[in-house]
């Protein structure tokens, strides 16, 4: 590869880094064609995207991003790399997934949100429910004291219409004539 078509790969995985809430390198050594064309199709459903790149060209691209703090020590060997500007939790159940399944995958470092994380704190973001889930319970959340009020409002309203129409039945209001 030239020169300059490596500056642009660079470039444009600088960019790439820039943008993403969560980046996962991993060594893929021994996985299949077929397993690793698996990966890529599980981590582009959950809005990731993965790449095989070399690691020279890997720290060129994370220098002056929040990734250079990830990168830099963990280096070794073959690396893939897992990112995505999505949810940072689908990428990584996908991931963990995904390696409980294959050991070949062995997971080197990891950022979420500009934090770096290890393998353990990859494991607990997986075990978080999506943000959608998040959303949806802190909404109800929100909702459930108004709920709990408006129902208490119509229940007082409700048992009041109730014990008059109980006292109407009962003939409990006579009719006074003057």
């Amino acid at each position: 590869m030239k020169r300059d078509e490596k500056q642009k790969q660079a470039e444009a995985l600088r960019e790439a880094f820039a943008r993403a809430k969560s980046i996962i390198l991993s060594s893929f050594e021994g996985l299949t064609v077929a397993q690793d064309t698996e990966l890529r199709r599980k981590i582009a459903a959950a809005g990731g995207r993965y790449r095989v790149v070399k690691n020279s060209l890997i720290e060129r691209a994370a220098q002056g991003t929040p990734a250079e703090a990830v990168v830099a020590p963990k280096l070794r060997g073959t690396t893939s790399l897992a990112y995505t500007e999505g949810d940072p939790v689908a990428l990584a159940k996908v991931v963990t997934a995904y390696a409980k399944e294959n050991p070949l995958l062995v997971f080197k470092a990891g950022m979420v949100e500009g934090r770096v994380v290890s393998l353990a704190d990859v494991a607990a973001i997986a075990t978080l429910p999506s943000r959608e889930a998040l959303l949806a319970k802190v909404a109800f959340l929100v909702n459930a004291p108004a709920a709990r009020v408006a129902s208490a409002v119509a229940a007082v309203a409700r048992n009041l219409a109730v014990v008059l129409q109980q006292a109407v039945e009962q003939k409990k209001f006579g009719s006074q004539t003057t």
